[in-house]
């Protein structure tokens, strides 16, 4: 007997026979049948809840295959300067902080700008500059304030991070003061005193790692009470299951299992240990004594999953070291910095093949690299069947991801992050092979995609991979790459399953798999294009229980 009959008029299910039905009919936490509406509403006891939305289409849930998804309720954590102009308004936002805040205690504020990505935000104050330290020490001279620059991931560096004189103090910059590492900038007057801002160029920000010790990180807390309000953002997108193929810290990983004990995801998610060790030895010990629990298929259930570990291709080993010795502090990014060069990085796929542990890695413009490395490890033993995630594909070309077919791993793309935002880094002429996801199919790679929280609306990835625009100029990166809707919805949606070891109970809306699915006001397989930039859910459902309803 049905608990919950939906009809909107569309059900798309996304099954074998590609099944567009009226309603759909759900019992505990199964789908029991789609078909007629007439035909399910005959089937509906008194406690069975109708709900009749004319109009709206049925899809399964998003299934994001990197997700990121604490970082989206972090950012609510600390006051917004998206509101602000001017140095000015700045300076309003901070005096009305101070007075609710303890003199001495810090005063941390989002980045100048507006999310969700921060771009060009200090050229468009109304001074055209970063505040400085005596234009923060004017708002608030018995508090320590710190302004963090952006993270390049949402936008695009340079970032400013803007400090007072009692922050600069606390940290101890002086005159004297040099960065460790590359990319960050002290700014300093015609004396050769700092001003209080520090420019960094590099996409992930270094600088509290380097320069700021005594600025308040994130607590456990913050990054619990952010998942819980990501969780709620991204199932209003119509989000039901999240892959966090980049890894996760230690404290991520246990507040997720946490939540999980206590039975309050409702978001499924899979997650991927982000691993601390500082060479191969280290490696070696840590694979075979202490990641049993993240060997094949993991532990744990269709609600949360960890398996296998991620392992970076390339890096800075300055940056990583730095990083280390913050944790568990990771900023923002939720994940332990890594760097390995090719030699490393292939021992270390060894011994994961020797302990069975799935690899997850981000090739970026070096999958041929990667694919060369991985042939090596497969003429040891198959990959095929093990589930290693190759992630982060940008540039490349139709012979490496023919070989890379032939190793049977799996695949997700971030079409936003090269195509959209970063589409300028490359040459519009070589757009085809960008994220060539199109070919991709062809080959039999069937890619799952992903937001990267750049943004965490899935319609602007199903954007990005049917339009395949770039941000700097509006130009099509590679025409011939661009996907159907159905089958970049499908990559949103079913591919994503095997990610978890799922996809023979989750994925297509069809009897007998778990109920997951998102309710949108419009078809997005059908609505104009710039409108699904924006999608929106008006009912969310995850195992069989509505996790978002909009009012």
């Amino acid at each position: 007997m049905p608990d919950i009959i939906i009809t909107t008029g569309t059900v798309r299910t996304f099954d074998a026979q590609d099944r567009v039905t009226e309603a759909i009919a759900i019992n505990g936490t199964r789908v029991l049948a789609v078909g007629a509406a007439a035909d399910l509403k005959a089937r509906a006891t008194a406690a069975t809840r109708l709900i009749d939305l004319p109009g709206a289409t049925v899809t399964p849930g998003i299934n994001d295959a990197h997700a990121h998804m604490e970082r989206e309720g972090l950012k609510l954590r600390r006051p917004s300067l998206a509101a602000c102009r001017s140095i000015a308004d700045i300076q309003t936002l901070i005096r009305k902080e101070a007075q609710k805040t303890k003199p001495g205690d810090w005063i941390v504020t989002m980045p100048i700008g507006a999310p969700p990505f921060f771009f060009n935000a200090v050229a468009q104050l109304a001074e055209g500059r970063a505040p400085d330290r005596f234009d923060l020490d004017a708002a608030a001279p018995d508090h320590p304030i710190y302004i963090p620059g952006l993270f390049g991931n949402w936008g695009a560096p340079p970032g400013h991070s803007c400090l007072n004189t009692k922050a600069l103090a606390l940290n101890g910059i002086t005159r004297a003061s040099i960065p460790s590492i590359g990319g960050i900038e002290i700014v300093k007057d015609a004396k050769g005193e700092p001003t209080g801002v520090i420019i960094e160029r590099n996409p992930r920000p270094m600088v509290e790692f380097d320069l700021l010790p005594a600025v308040p990180r994130f607590s456990a807390a913050d990054r619990r009470a952010g998942i819980v309000a990501s969780m709620r953002l991204y199932n209003g997108v119509g989000t039901t299951s999240a892959y966090e193929g980049h890894g996760s810290a230690a404290e991520i990983i246990g507040l997720y299992r946490d939540l999980w004990e206590r039975n309050e995801l409702t978001v499924r998610m899979g997650l991927v240990v982000s691993p601390s060790w500082t060479d191969a030895n280290e490696a070696a010990i840590i694979m075979r004594d202490w990641l049993a629990q993240a060997r094949g298929s993991g532990l744990g259930d269709p609600w949360f999953r960890l398996s296998g570990i991620h392992v970076a291709y390339g890096g800075d080993d300055r940056m990583a070291e730095i990083a280390r010795k913050d944790l568990p502090n990771t900023g923002w990014s939720g994940f332990v910095e890594q760097a390995q060069g090719p030699k490393d990085f292939e021992e270390l796929c060894r011994l994961a093949l020797l302990y069975d542990l799935r690899i997850n890695t981000i090739v970026g413009d070096r999958l041929d690299e990667v694919v060369a490395i991985l042939e090596r490890v497969n003429a040891l033993a198959p990959l095929a069947g093990k589930r290693w995630v190759i992630q982060h594909i940008a540039k490349t070309e139709r012979t490496t991801l023919a070989r890379l077919a032939r190793l049977g791993v799996l695949v997700t793309t971030i079409p936003v992050y090269f195509l959209w935002k970063g589409g300028h880094w490359y040459d519009a002429a070589e757009g085809d092979r960008i994220v060539p996801m199109r070919t991709m199919l062809d080959l039999g790679i069937d890619a799952a995609a992903a937001t990267d929280n750049i943004p965490y609306n899935p319609g602007f990835t199903l954007w990005t991979m049917c339009e395949r625009e770039r941000r700097s100029d509006g130009k099509v990166l590679g025409a011939a790459e661009r996907l159907t809707r159905r089958e970049a919805l499908h990559a949103l949606t079913v591919s994503g399953a095997r990610l978890t070891y799922d996809e023979h109970h989750k994925g297509p809306l069809t009897p007998g798999f778990l109920a997951d699915l998102a309710v949108f006001a419009t078809d997005p397989l059908t609505v104009e294009a710039n409108k699904l930039k924006d999608l929106a859910s008006l009912l969310t459902i995850v195992d069989g229980c509505i996790v978002f309803e909009r009012s």
